[in-house]
């Protein structure tokens, strides 16, 4: 995963995407199923668990990590409450993010897919800190998590926010924002759900564009980018950023109806 810290990127707000492209180059980008290359949502990076991370994956873990498995996911009994929206996130890094917006919005639910596991200790503690109710972590690869626990039609919201741009051009076909993966994402999209991605790498942001327009279950809900989201909240690190004139990159689809 994320040995060091890529432009607009942090400790708190870094995704499981995020990490140093050279210390990883060699890594092994997924395994041959076929012809298809097998779609992985992560790369292992470094990290140490502090004492207050550990703290809180012992007291809340129980009830607000769930185990990965190989059924659908019962949304209503893993939440303990019916109707609510539900939002899948991949990679929420240390979830300062996800704990803002799942405060903005406690009617809905937010199941977050990280393996970093200095990122699930940080966000338990912020639920913790901040008596969140809403969200649910699973620690494992959000690509088998989609496969497995998130039957097709459910979602009414997915976020992708700031994923490895993998800079350099041979790396490219590394990304996770590819063709295959943008179709299986809207398969499990109601319809009219959204899929709301974002990058502070802008020759990434034209390929998320191009791809997400490219998919015929999918329609832009701006015209090009999308104006950032009032939930989507500006980072510490994003706002360095755009001192230093680097930009950021929001792009919204909804799945046809």
């Amino acid at each position: 995963m994320q040995p060091t810290e890529q432009p607009g990127t942090g400790p708190d707000d870094a995704t499981p995407e995020s990490q140093d492209t050279n210390a990883a180059a060699d890594a092994d980008p997924g395994t041959e199923v076929g012809h298809l290359r097998r779609i992985r949502s992560f790369v292992r990076r470094a990290g140490r668990t502090s004492s207050g991370q550990q703290r809180a994956i012992e007291a809340l873990g129980p009830r607000f990590l769930l185990p990965y498995a190989t059924e659908p996911l019962d949304w209503d009994a893993a939440f303990r409450r019916t109707g609510a929206k539900r939002i899948f996130e991949i990679g929420f890094g240390m979830g300062e993010t996800t704990a803002h917006i799942a405060q903005l919005r406690p009617d809905d639910d937010f199941l977050g897919v990280e393996v970093h596991e200095p990122g699930v200790g940080a966000l338990l503690k912020l639920i913790g800190e901040r008596d969140i109710g809403n969200i649910r972590i699973v620690s494992h690869d959000a690509v088998e998590v989609l496969e497995h626990m998130i039957a097709e039609g459910t979602l009414d919201g997915i976020h992708v926010f700031f994923p490895d741009p993998w800079h350099k051009k041979r790396h490219h076909k590394r990304r996770l924002i590819q063709g295959p993966f943008v179709a299986r994402l809207a398969a499990h999209l109601k319809p009219g759900g959204y899929l709301h991605c974002a990058t502070d790498w802008e020759e990434y942001a034209h390929q998320m564009l191009e791809v997400l327009s490219a998919e015929q279950m999918l329609e832009n809900t701006a015209d090009g980018f999308a104006p950032r989201p009032d939930y989507r909240p500006v980072t510490k690190f994003e706002k360095r950023g755009l001192r230093l004139g680097h930009g950021v990159w929001d792009v919204v689809f909804r799945k046809r109806g």
